[in-house]
């Protein structure tokens, strides 16, 4: 049984958000240790592990299509064994297992043993200290999920109901696993959760944000360490004085406020109001020096009117966010939204979020126009694929997939933090010359 369990060939697809990525290279680094083949093609597969998305429409539709179309490997690959994981699985178990017969087995979030004992027959080692995920990014960063679940009830969000109440991580065990990264090569650290701001409230003794981010901070190896996902309404004030005195804590928040209208807020369920926001806004420019904020919008939800939009687009062009992704509202079964008649016609919807973009582009242009002439540090993540002899990095104020590249032009080192003078400048993208000292 051994012998044959080590030829098994496995291949993951990781959909959705990177939260659902931490728990696919669980998986991974599981089963590379059990010793079976972890191929990266589906075709060369015999069992096939889809970890699926479910938060908003598009996402179960794309997790849905994946599904179909890696079961056509069935009859034209080596694949024998389908097996679907996440968010859609946990959400909708019972309709997938009637509707997808193609399947040979479900399971929710997080079920890494079963996962575990389905395809490798023994007992799953993810909580062994000497346990290592076998990162899907690239080498030089990675991901530390500080905890799973989510209290909050905002009234659009579905992801309570996927993923349950917050469980957070202790301290230890974190620094421990960051310690480990930092060991393995990692230079940058990004911090994730659905809500990192409320991180620590469910243990006992109760713990704090602040608390995690200074012990991290003194890890050594990381260069960089990036906080994601910070609920403006549970950003406490006492995280800035942890910005200004770290080493590695980058002045970058990645701070969804979803909308500027205190009528929308309150019916999104978000805590603070217009205001509340700009005083905390303020409070973070004037304490953080040189900060950069990310935030996400909802666009069309019920009851969005022209004043609404009017107001969150003033509240856009005073904050003068740098990073900006605009998302229209879908209804999402089981949220409070559901209840709410879904009013905003699709094409309304569309247009609210193109004008924003459109505002958002001459900002982001505007910020970016002034870095030309400079020389930034550089973090570089690969080989421009189009162009021989430039690479693609990054800035401090840039996640990966989501934020501004830098398209460096000379013998760049992948995985280095390169010095590059700025020569000109796109709304999402900068371009400039590998300076060598």
């Amino acid at each position: 049984m051994i012998e044959n369990i080590e030829k098994k060939k496995v291949h993951i697809i990781s959909l959705g958000c990177v939260k659902n990525t931490v728990d696919s290279e669980i998986i991974a680094g599981g089963l590379e240790r059990a010793k079976l083949q972890l191929v990266d093609d589906a075709e060369s597969a015999d069992t096939v592990i889809i970890n699926t998305c479910g938060f908003i429409g598009p996402a179960r539709q794309e997790s849905v299509d994946v599904i179909l179309e890696t079961a056509e490997l069935k009859k034209t690959g080596h694949l024998n064994d389908l097996l679907v994981a996440g968010c859609l699985s946990a959400r909708y178990m019972d309709e997938l297992k009637a509707e997808l017969p193609e399947v040979d087995a479900f399971f929710k979030t997080e079920d890494f043993e079963n996962i575990f004992r389905h395809v490798a027959h023994r007992k799953h080692l993810a909580a062994d200290p000497e346990h290592l995920r076998k990162l899907m990014t690239p080498g030089h960063y990675a991901y530390l999920k500080i905890s799973e679940g989510c209290d909050n009830v905002c009234s659009f969000c579905s992801i309570p109901i996927m993923r349950g109440k917050q469980r957070s991580r202790t301290i230890d065990s974190l620094v421990e696993e960051a310690t480990t990264l930092a060991g393995r090569g990692v230079k940058e650290l990004m911090v994730i959760a659905q809500d990192t701001t409320t991180y620590g409230w469910d243990l006992q003794p109760k713990r704090y944000l602040h608390e995690l981010l200074t012990a991290l901070d003194d890890v050594e190896g990381f260069e960089w360490i990036r906080l994601h996902y910070a609920h403006p309404s549970h950003f406490s004030r006492n995280l800035i004085p942890v910005f200004q005195n770290a080493k590695r804590l980058l002045p970058y928040i990645d701070m969804p406020v979803q909308h500027g209208s205190t009528r929308m807020l309150t019916a999104m369920k978000r805590g603070l109001d217009n205001a509340g926001l700009r005083r905390l806004i303020r409070d973070i420019k004037s304490g953080i020096p040189d900060v950069r904020l990310r935030t996400s919008i909802v666009v069309g939800f019920p009851g969005e009117t022209d004043e609404d939009f009017d107001t969150l687009m003033d509240f856009l062009e005073e904050v003068q966010f740098d990073r900006v992704g605009v998302f229209t509202y879908s209804e999402e079964e089981g949220t409070s939204g559901a209840e709410l008649e879904d009013d905003v016609p699709e094409e309304v919807k569309l247009e609210r979020q193109d004008a924003l973009m459109n505002l958002q582009y001459s900002i982001a242009q505007e910020k970016n126009d002034a870095f030309i002439g400079q020389t930034l540090e550089v973090l570089i993540d690969r080989p421009d694929i189009e162009q021989s002899g430039t690479f693609v990095g990054r800035t401090r104020w840039d996640a990966p997939e989501i934020d501004n590249i830098v398209y460096v032009e000379g013998p760049a080192t992948v995985g280095a933090f390169e010095q590059v003078k700025i020569h000109s400048a796109g709304p999402y993208e900068l371009y400039g010359d590998l300076v060598k000292f």
